[in-house]
């Protein structure tokens, strides 16, 4: 239900969402999926992809905010504290044990907070020790960037497209606890490379890698 009702937002809003790649979520039982997160406006960008059996990991803040923190409780939102650096790492251990138990995908934002800058925000490494936890693939989702219509800091906001590309899995068959930085910064560098490319700004991806 949530679904279908915020799929319908992008009409009030004026906004066209292009998405490719979502093959990539048919991968067999659990896995972890990461994103870039700009704004409110991913919600939009979340449920035209959204893949089934899936629910999210996010700030315990988000709980108290209203309507929005009553939709994504109702939405199985898993929520941690951010403040709490144990109970943040008992509640991942615990993540990485539902998600095979209960064969479903788990959705987490890595830099941890919005970030509208047209760049990404160095990655937290709390998805992927989930995912090398319960030793399920992580899937990459990228939003291009929303700073040609968007910029809550100078008020603006039009209409505009928004690209949502899916990337292939990457495998953690084998990998520990050793492999989580590299891991993390190679999931960084690809979804960095793919922000840039979707924005139209090759030449910035090209001397990133």
């Amino acid at each position: 239900i949530i679904k279908a009702v915020v799929k319908t937002f992008k009409y009030f809003f004026d906004l066209r969402f292009e998405v490719k790649g979502l093959e990539n979520f048919e991968v067999k039982g659990p896995a972890v999926i990461v994103s870039n997160h700009q704004s409110i406006l991913d919600m939009m960008g979340l449920m035209e992809v959204l893949p089934d059996n899936c629910v999210q990991v996010g700030k315990k803040e988000l709980l108290y905010t209203g309507s929005v923190g009553l939709i994504i409780y109702l939405g199985g939102v898993i929520f941690i504290n951010r403040k709490s650096t144990s109970s943040a790492k008992i509640v991942m251990s615990e993540v990485a044990k539902a998600m095979v138990t209960e064969n479903v995908k788990v959705w987490v934002y890595p830099e941890g907070t919005r970030n509208c800058t047209g760049d990404l925000l160095p990655f937290k490494k709390g998805a992927f020790h989930i995912a090398v936890q319960a030793q399920v693939p992580v899937i990459p989702v990228v939003y291009s960037s929303f700073t040609s219509f968007y910029n809550p800091k100078k008020k603006l906001f039009t209409s505009g497209k928004i690209k949502v590309e899916v990337l292939p899995p990457i495998e953690t068959k084998g990998l520990t606890s050793d492999d989580v930085n590299d891991l993390t910064d190679r999931c960084f560098h690809t979804m960095r490379e793919t922000l840039f490319r979707l924005s139209g700004r090759p030449s910035e991806a090209k001397d990133s890698s």
